[in-house]
Protein backbone atom coordinates (compact mmCIF):
# COMPACT_ATOMS: atom_id res chain seq x y z
CA UNK A 1 0.00 0.00 0.00
CA UNK A 2 1.49 3.34 -0.93
CA UNK A 3 2.59 5.44 2.14
CA UNK A 4 0.54 8.29 0.56
CA UNK A 5 -2.80 6.56 0.45
CA UNK A 6 -1.98 5.66 4.29
CA UNK A 7 -1.42 9.20 5.33
CA UNK A 8 -4.69 10.49 3.52
CA UNK A 9 -6.61 7.13 5.70
CA UNK A 10 -4.89 8.56 8.79
CA UNK A 11 -5.53 12.36 7.71
CA UNK A 12 -9.49 11.05 7.34
CA UNK A 13 -9.77 9.24 10.22
CA UNK A 14 -8.67 12.63 12.27
CA UNK A 15 -10.61 14.54 10.61
CA UNK A 16 -13.90 12.34 11.90
CA UNK A 17 -12.42 12.24 15.55
CA UNK A 18 -12.06 15.88 15.04
CA UNK A 19 -15.83 15.91 13.82
CA UNK A 20 -17.58 14.16 16.65
CA UNK A 21 -15.71 16.02 19.27
CA UNK A 22 -16.75 19.24 18.05
CA UNK A 23 -20.10 17.66 17.86
CA UNK A 24 -19.70 16.46 21.67
CA UNK A 25 -18.26 20.18 22.64
CA UNK A 26 -14.81 18.37 23.34
CA UNK A 27 -12.45 21.04 22.40
CA UNK A 28 -9.59 19.52 23.53
CA UNK A 29 -10.18 16.63 21.84
CA UNK A 30 -11.23 18.17 18.70
CA UNK A 31 -7.37 20.13 19.11
CA UNK A 32 -5.61 16.91 19.58
CA UNK A 33 -7.37 15.49 16.20
CA UNK A 34 -6.50 18.47 14.20
CA UNK A 35 -2.98 18.19 15.92
CA UNK A 36 -2.53 14.49 14.46
CA UNK A 37 -4.41 15.49 10.89
CA UNK A 38 -1.20 17.81 10.46
CA UNK A 39 1.17 15.07 10.36
CA UNK A 40 -0.84 12.49 8.53
CA UNK A 41 -1.81 14.94 5.57
CA UNK A 42 2.09 16.14 5.26
CA UNK A 43 2.56 11.77 5.31
CA UNK A 44 0.09 11.96 2.36
CA UNK A 45 1.85 14.55 0.67
CA UNK A 46 4.39 11.77 -0.36
CA UNK A 47 2.42 10.88 -2.91
CA UNK A 48 2.70 13.71 -4.58
CA UNK A 49 6.11 12.89 -5.51
CA UNK A 50 4.88 10.84 -7.62
CA UNK A 51 2.44 13.25 -9.38
CA UNK A 52 0.14 11.66 -7.29
CA UNK A 53 -2.39 14.46 -5.56
CA UNK A 54 -5.87 12.28 -4.70
CA UNK A 55 -4.44 11.95 -1.49
CA UNK A 56 -3.67 15.31 -0.18
CA UNK A 57 -6.86 17.04 -2.10
CA UNK A 58 -9.08 14.01 -0.16
CA UNK A 59 -7.66 14.54 3.09
CA UNK A 60 -7.32 18.22 2.89
CA UNK A 61 -11.60 18.35 1.97
CA UNK A 62 -12.06 15.47 4.38
CA UNK A 63 -11.12 17.74 7.11
CA UNK A 64 -12.42 20.70 6.23
CA UNK A 65 -15.41 18.92 5.40
CA UNK A 66 -16.01 16.89 8.49
CA UNK A 67 -15.47 20.62 10.31
CA UNK A 68 -18.19 21.64 8.88
CA UNK A 69 -20.50 19.06 9.70
CA UNK A 70 -19.68 19.23 12.94
CA UNK A 71 -19.90 22.47 13.50
CA UNK A 72 -23.52 22.41 11.88
CA UNK A 73 -24.50 19.34 13.38
CA UNK A 74 -23.39 21.02 17.26
CA UNK A 75 -25.63 23.96 16.17
CA UNK A 76 -28.61 21.72 15.87
CA UNK A 77 -28.17 20.13 18.94
CA UNK A 78 -27.62 23.45 20.78
CA UNK A 79 -30.89 25.05 19.15
CA UNK A 80 -32.90 21.90 21.33
CA UNK A 81 -31.26 22.78 24.45
CA UNK A 82 -34.42 25.08 25.94
CA UNK A 83 -37.27 22.86 25.35
CA UNK A 84 -34.64 20.11 27.14
CA UNK A 85 -33.69 22.09 30.51
CA UNK A 86 -37.20 22.69 30.32
CA UNK A 87 -38.47 18.94 30.35
CA UNK A 88 -35.60 18.62 33.14
CA UNK A 89 -37.13 20.99 35.24
CA UNK A 90 -40.22 19.53 34.74
CA UNK A 91 -39.07 16.16 35.80
CA UNK A 92 -36.99 17.56 38.92
CA UNK A 93 -40.06 19.46 39.98
CA UNK A 94 -41.91 16.38 39.78
CA UNK A 95 -39.63 14.07 41.72
CA UNK A 96 -39.08 16.43 44.32
CA UNK A 97 -43.10 17.00 44.51
CA UNK A 98 -43.60 12.88 44.84
CA UNK A 99 -40.86 12.52 47.62
CA UNK A 100 -41.77 12.59 51.55
CA UNK A 101 -40.87 15.21 53.27
CA UNK A 102 -40.30 14.52 57.39
CA UNK A 103 -39.39 17.12 60.01
CA UNK A 104 -36.82 14.84 61.47
CA UNK A 105 -33.73 13.67 59.56
CA UNK A 106 -33.16 9.87 60.32
CA UNK A 107 -30.85 9.39 62.92
CA UNK A 108 -28.47 6.48 62.47
CA UNK A 109 -26.18 4.55 64.80
CA UNK A 110 -22.75 4.78 64.58
CA UNK A 111 -20.60 2.11 63.18
CA UNK A 112 -19.95 -0.45 65.17
CA UNK A 113 -16.40 -1.89 65.39
CA UNK A 114 -17.01 -5.43 66.01
CA UNK A 115 -13.80 -6.90 67.47
CA UNK A 116 -11.22 -5.55 65.35
CA UNK A 117 -8.41 -3.84 68.30
CA UNK A 118 -7.62 -1.07 66.17
CA UNK A 119 -11.10 0.35 65.57
CA UNK A 120 -11.82 -0.19 69.05
CA UNK A 121 -9.32 2.70 70.44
Amino acid sequence: MPIGIVGAVLAGLCALVAAIAITRGAAGLAGGAVGVWIPAAVLSLAASFANQWTPVIVSGALLVGLLVIGAVVRGIVNAGEPARSTARAARVAAVVAAAPSSAAPATTAPPATGTIPALAR
